[in-house]
């Protein structure tokens, strides 16, 4: 089923055109009951039946709303065009909203590629593009919008971590707009078979679920500071090397192994270390008299 558009004309051209039937078929009865001319009496009460077949027709559609025409049980077509109209008379007129409209998903509990269950909703904002799929290929295209919606927001969450500390990896919780835009697309398909446009989609609510919360707190404590501990060390090996190749190419000194080993020892401990170091001054060998 595909929207087509329906046959209409303008209503106060409309309004005319019966007041002018009425006009006639009143001076039609007249004259046929005052000359007894039965044909022309008859002739009167037809455009009297045409008049009243034709203002059943009147219908005004309001901006971004579209009828929907049915002639007993035919779809006919659709009015988009906002304004007064005549159209197929004995017609059934359904309205149809093209106005935009979100949809806030309930709070879902959802386990992510880690298998941690999480907590998770979104926003989908939509509007109707299509109203012979909307009104006819599925049943309360409102009701589909959002049974749609969260099952593809279920599918997005378990297709990703919720957090990683490698950078290179996509996480709900560190890359939401490429997580949304992927949800978007993706509801897109599914929404397609209801002549729906999915114009934006947003998480609204992205957690860890209550009974893990704390758990997973100090596991990401506990990432940060290894990471952040890796990230000091491979700073500090750098750091070192670098120290003691100036030192020898600048002062031209050659540091025996053990000399070589304590130094890099001392600082990487001066280097690493979170709290401050006491420097001890190394004045040589002191002989015993």
């Amino acid at each position: 089923m595909r929207e087509k558009k329906a046959v209409y004309v303008n209503g106060y051209l409309g309004i005319a055109g019966l007041i002018l039937l009425v006009g006639i078929g009143a001076v039609s009865l007249f004259f046929g009951m005052i000359n007894a001319m039965f044909s022309l009496t008859v002739l009167g009460f037809i455009f009297w039946f045409i008049a009243i077949v034709l203002l059943s027709s009147v219908t005004i559609v309001s901006p971004n709303q579209a009828k929907v025409i049915l002639f007993f049980g035919q779809y006919v077509g659709t009015i988009r065009e906002s304004g007064f109209f005549l159209t197929v008379p004995f017609a059934q007129k359904i309205n149809i909203s093209l106005k935009v409209r979100n949809f806030n998903s309930s709070v879902l509990k959802v386990n992510d590629l880690d298998g941690n269950p999480i907590e998770i909703s979104a926003v989908v904002v939509f509007k109707v593009v299509d109203t012979a799929k909307a009104l006819f290929d599925v049943a309360y295209y409102h009701d589909f919008v959002e049974i749609q919606s969260e099952t593809a927001i279920r599918h997005i969450a378990s297709q990703y971590p919720y957090d990683t500390f490698n950078e290179e990896d996509l996480t709900l919780r560190g890359n939401t707009t490429a997580i949304s835009d992927e949800l978007a697309q993706e509801l897109q398909e599914r929404l397609s078979v209801a002549g729906v446009e999915v114009i934006e989609t947003r998480l609204n609510h992205l957690a860890y679920a209550t009974e893990i919360a704390s758990a997973m707190l100090q596991r990401q404590q506990a990432r940060a500071i290894l990471s952040a501990r890796q990230t000091i060390v491979e700073g500090a090996v750098t750091m070192t090397q670098m120290a003691l190749e100036q030192i020898e190419h600048s002062q031209e000194i050659n540091f025996t192994d053990d000399r070589k080993v304590q130094l890099i020892n001392n600082l990487l401990v001066s280097i690493i270390t979170d709290k401050g170091t006491q420097p001890v001054i190394n004045t040589g060998l002191v002989k015993d008299k």
